[in-house]
């Protein structure tokens, strides 16, 4: 029984028409569940809304806990009942109920500083990364290019500074202090380019102009990384699919009775 709850509430396999339907209605609550952030005041409705969610994510939270065995396996199964409470996505999901739970119960004076931290409900979204399969191959690819993406973000932080740097001090009157100019470089490597800040002077646009024309050669890196990466995986996925479609044929194969004339 457990095992079946266990298959359920994990990522859907192809075959598994429940495990979909899991899936889907999950997305869907955790999407209703975003829903009271939108809005500078609660309504009825509203509080209704957080309640019934953060209802179905606690009893989605007990049965992951119930099923922690068959999701961190070990000799010793009281040790991965232990350890799933400190996993990566079950703080995720503590996270996501702790703010509501002032809503539920009063009485619970320590939450109720939670309320003042009510930001934190936005941790849901990321507990959709379990029922979206795309969420998860973008995952994978993130782990997989995590050595040329912190390479990449080592050259950014080091243009950001280095500009900060050379533009503090060619044009000293545009910036109040260091963190300015950093903020500067930082919305110039982006290319957002909100105009609060600016160089005035020909020496302070001329390293502007160079730093925007190597800025957008480091903005462009991770796109092709993650795009290349995102390839592979799916050409993997694809491949798997069909080792796990060819084994199945076999399967069948063995089950089914030869014909008459091939047994004669």
């Amino acid at each position: 029984m457990r095992k079946r709850i266990f298959e359920i509430i994990e990522v859907a396999r192809e075959d598994d028409r429940l495990s979909h339907i899991y899936d889907i209605t999950m997305m869907a609550v955790i999407c209703l569940s975003l829903l009271p952030l939108m809005f500078k005041e609660s309504t009825p409705f509203l509080h209704v809304l957080d309640r019934v969610c953060v209802v179905i994510f606690i009893g989605d939270y007990l049965l992951r806990w119930l099923t922690a065995d068959y999701k961190f396996p070990a000799k010793n199964r009281i040790w991965s009942f232990v350890r799933y409470p400190f996993s990566f996505m079950a703080i995720i999901d503590l996270l996501s109920i702790l703010p509501s739970l002032t809503v539920l119960n009063a009485s619970f004076k320590v939450l109720r500083v939670l309320r003042l931290m009510r930001a934190l409900r936005v941790f849901r979204v990321l507990r959709a990364v379990r029922y979206s399969k795309s969420i998860r191959i973008i995952g994978a690819v993130l782990r997989r290019s995590k050595t040329e993406l912190i390479a990449v973000g080592t050259l950014a932080v080091a243009y950001i500074l280095i500009s900060a740097l050379v533009i503090f001090n060619s044009e000293p009157d545009s910036f109040d202090d260091f963190f300015e100019a950093v903020y500067w470089a930082t919305v110039l490597l982006t290319t957002v380019g909100y105009g609060d800040i600016y160089p005035v002077t020909t020496i302070g646009r001329a390293i502007a102009m160079a730093s925007s024309l190597f800025g957008i050669a480091i903005v462009a890196l991770p796109a092709g990384i993650i795009t290349a990466g995102y390839m592979k995986e799916l050409e993997k996925e694809r491949l798997e699919d069909e080792r796990e479609e060819a084994e199945k044929q076999r399967q069948r194969d063995k089950v089914e009775p030869k014909p008459l004339r091939e047994r004669l």
